[in-house]
C-alpha cells in the first residue's frame, strides 16, 4: 500500500486571498475542495486569507483567527440564502470592504472559487488593484438548465461564465475533457486543477456490521449506495429506476441514499422501502461508504464528482457515466463500470449486471481502492501552487501586465 505524501514547505511563502461562497461545514463538492485547497496551501507554509459569507447561525466576528489550530485569517461577509439550496448562502458584493482590505494588506495573488455576487466583486476589485487572479471552474451551472425547465438560458449562462473566467489570468478546471469542452466554448488560459482523495478517511477498514444491521441488512444483503445531493440536477430518478431493476434481479438487496435536497421528502413518501440517512460527514460518511457493496452515480452535471473517488477509496465498485472523475479514474470492468454519457438504459443494464455478478464486486472494489491510493491531495496542491507562481510571474513582466489589463477593460 502506498503511503500518502507528506506535505513539504514551499520554496517561497506566498500571501494568498481565497474567495469562496461555500465552505465546510456546508456539504457539497466545492466546499470540500476549498477545504482541501486551504489546508493544503497552509501546510506548505503559505499565508492565507479566507473570504466567505457568514454561515447560518455562525457567531464568529467579521474577521477572526480560529485558535484550535493554526489557520488562515478568516474574513466573513454578509450573505443571503440560495433559493432551493437549504443551508447555503451567497455572499453580497462587498466591493468597498475588499478594496480597503487589499489596499491595506496586498496579497500576492487571489483565487476565486465561485461566480456569485461575492466572486464578481472580488474579481472586479482584484483587476482594478492589478492583482494576479486565478478563478476556479467548479460547477457546471449551464448543465442544470435541462432539469429546471429553463433550457433556453443555457447559452446565456455559458456566455456569462466565459466573460467572468476570461477576466482572470487563468482558470483552473478539474479534468482534461472539461478543459477541451470549455476551450470550444471560448474559455481562455485554462489549466488543470485535479482532485485528490483522503485514503485514510475513506477506507474499506471502516465497514460496519452494526450500521448494516441498522439498515435492516445482513451479510448476504447487497447494499446499493448513492451519496450526493437529492435533487433533480443529480439525475436522481435514474438511480431510483436502476435500483428497482436491481431489486427485481436480486431480492436480497437494499437501497441506501445519503444526502439532503429538495427531492428528499417526495422520495421518502414514494419509496418507504429505501433507506434515507440524510446528510453525513466525516468519519460517519466514511462508514456509510465502506458499509455498502455497490455505488451508483447517475449525475450528468458534474465538473468532477468527488463522491466517485471517495467511493473508490472505500473499496466500492462505481457505476457512472463516462465523463469527469469516472473518465479520469475508472477502467470499465477493472476498477469500476462506465457507461456512455446520457445512455440511461445502458446505465441500468450495467448496474444490474454488476449486482447480479456479486462475487466479482469485491475484486473490482479492491482494484478501485488501489487506484485511489495514487490520488494524493499533496500532488494536487503542488500543482495549484505552481499555477499561482506562474500568474504572479506574468504580472511581474510589465509588457504582459499591460496586455492583461487592456484585455480586462475591453
Amino acid at each position: 500500500m502506498s503511503r500518502p505524501d507528506r506535505p513539504q514547505p514551499a520554496p517561497l511563502a506566498l500571501t494568498i486571498a481565497i474567495v469562496t461562497e461555500t465552505y465546510p461545514p456546508e456539504i457539497n463538492g466545492v466546499a470540500n475542495t476549498m477545504y482541501q485547497l486551504v489546508s493544503g496551501l497552509q501546510q506548505r507554509g503559505h499565508r492565507l486569507t479566507l473570504i466567505r459569507p457568514r454561515q447560518q447561525g455562525e457567531s464568529w466576528p467579521r474577521e477572526a483567527h480560529p485558535a484550535a489550530t493554526p489557520a488562515p485569517v478568516l474574513v466573513l461577509v454578509p450573505g443571503l440564502p440560495i433559493p432551493g439550496y437549504r443551508g447555503l448562502r451567497f455572499g453580497l458584493p462587498v466591493y468597498w470592504q475588499l478594496r480597503r482590505r487589499w489596499r491595506r494588506a496586498r496579497p500576492d495573488a487571489v483565487y476565486i472559487a465561485t461566480q456569485g455576487p461575492l466572486g464578481h466583486a472580488a474579481l472586479h476589485t482584484a483587476r482594478m488593484a492589478r492583482l494576479p487572479v486565478l478563478t476556479g471552474f467548479h460547477t457546471q451551472f449551464d448543465q442544470y438548465t435541462r432539469y429546471y425547465g429553463v433550457g433556453l438560458l443555457k447559452r446565456f449562462i455559458v456566455d456569462g461564465l466565459r466573460r467572468f473566467h476570461n477576466r482572470g489570468d487563468a482558470t483552473l478546471v478539474p479534468t482534461a475533457a472539461l478543459e477541451q469542452q470549455l476551450e470550444r466554448d471560448g474559455f481562455e488560459n485554462l489549466e488543470i486543477f485535479s482532485r485528490g482523495v483522503d485514503t485514510r478517511r475513506f477506507s474499506p477498514a471502516h465497514r460496519s456490521a452494526d450500521l448494516r444491521r441498522a439498515w435492516g441488512c445482513g451479510d448476504d444483503t447487497l447494499v446499493v449506495l448513492y451519496v450526493g445531493r437529492i435533487a433533480a440536477e443529480k439525475n436522481i430518478a435514474l438511480a431510483v429506476m436502476a435500483y428497482q431493476v436491481i431489486a427485481a434481479a436480486c431480492p436480497h438487496s437494499r437501497a441506501v441514499f445519503v444526502g439532503d435536497g429538495p427531492e428528499l421528502p417526495r422520495l421518502r413518501r414514494e419509496h418507504p422501502e429505501f433507506v434515507f440517512t440524510g446528510a453525513r460527514v466525516g468519519a460517519d460518511l466514511a462508514t456509510h461508504y465502506a458499509s455498502a457493496d455497490l455505488f451508483l452515480f447517475p449525475s450528468l452535471t458534474e465538473t468532477f464528482g468527488n463522491v466517485v473517488t471517495e467511493a473508490m477509496a472505500s473499496g466500492l465498485p462505481v457505476v457512472a457515466f463516462d465523463y469527469a472523475a469516472a473518465r479520469e479514474h475508472l477502467r470499465h470492468g477493472q476498477t469500476g463500470y462506465t457507461v456512455p454519457r446520457g445512455d440511461a438504459a445502458g446505465f441500468i443494464a450495467t448496474a444490474t449486471a454488476a449486482a447480479v455478478a456479486r462475487p466479482g464486486l469485491a475484486r473490482i472494489g479492491a482494484a478501485a481502492r488501489q487506484q485511489a491510493e495514487s490520488l494524493s491531495w499533496e500532488r494536487v496542491i503542488r500543482g495549484v501552487e505552481q499555477r499561482l507562481l506562474e500568474v504572479i510571474q506574468r504580472h511581474s513582466d510589465p509588457d504582459r501586465h499591460h496586455e492583461t489589463m487592456a484585455a480586462t477593460t475591453e
